[in-house]
């Protein structure tokens, strides 16, 4: 089964504010392992970046201002996520953002159906615990010493280790090296129990005979 991880990063909290997205990534997984396919995008906001924002991700505006719009990579990213379930921490907020804008090019908007948001499998899992993106890498013991700032494509990297974690589901190169093991256990069965042939007695009378034969030529000779 293939999932996308996803994760936007935008100019402010409220789409009611105005506020666009200034980036997009997805991670496309199947059987919860990485295919290594990504969609991964910076745009151009139409916008100012608010302060808070800026804190949060560091995009600036001159940083933003010669990238794409929208509109012009939406295509490419409906192609990216078509008919697959869409795993977000806090769906709300993204998904209203991405539904913003494929509103405002009159495009087709996501449904929440298609939606997996861990935010609330970790609320119902962990009640009065932290269920952050940062809390949740801490109990599950995922390094997030990479996230300096909030950046798409690495979110989403941590994001499909938690969803992992979250849903019961051991890491995958755990099952990896489970695996390895578990067939170097077998080839190291295989290779000590080789069948053991008894010779016959004929076998046995012949080998005598020929080391009585070699013992006299070579010690009484």
């Amino acid at each position: 089964m293939k999932e996308i991880v996803l994760d936007t990063e935008t100019t402010g909290l409220s789409v009611k504010d105005g506020h666009r997205i200034v980036e997009i990534g997805c991670i496309e997984i199947e059987n919860l392992i990485p295919t290594k396919k990504i969609f991964h995008c910076y745009l151009n906001p139409e916008r100012k970046v608010s302060e808070s924002a800026l804190k949060v991700h560091g995009y600036t505006d001159k940083f933003l201002a010669d990238k794409k719009k929208f509109i012009d990579v939406a295509d490419d990213f409906l192609k990216f996520i078509e008919g697959k379930k869409i795993i977000i921490h806090n769906a709300e907020f993204d998904i209203g953002h991405l539904n913003n804008e494929l509103s405002l090019i009159k495009k087709e908007k996501i449904s929440k159906e298609n939606v997996i948001d861990t935010l609330e499998i970790a609320r119902n899992k962990f009640p009065g615990s932290g269920i952050s993106l940062d809390a949740l890498c801490k109990r599950f013991r995922i390094d997030n010493s990479r996230r300096e700032k909030h950046t798409a494509l690495i979110d989403c990297e941590l994001l499909s280790k938690v969803y992992v974690n979250l849903i019961d589901q051991k890491e995958p190169i755990f099952q990896f090296q489970k695996e390895i093991k578990k067939r170097k256990q077998i080839n190291e069965e295989i290779y000590y129990s080789k069948k053991i042939i008894k010779p016959s007695k004929q076998e046995l009378d012949d080998h005598k005979e020929f080391m009585k034969r070699e013992l006299k030529r070579n010690f009484f000779n």
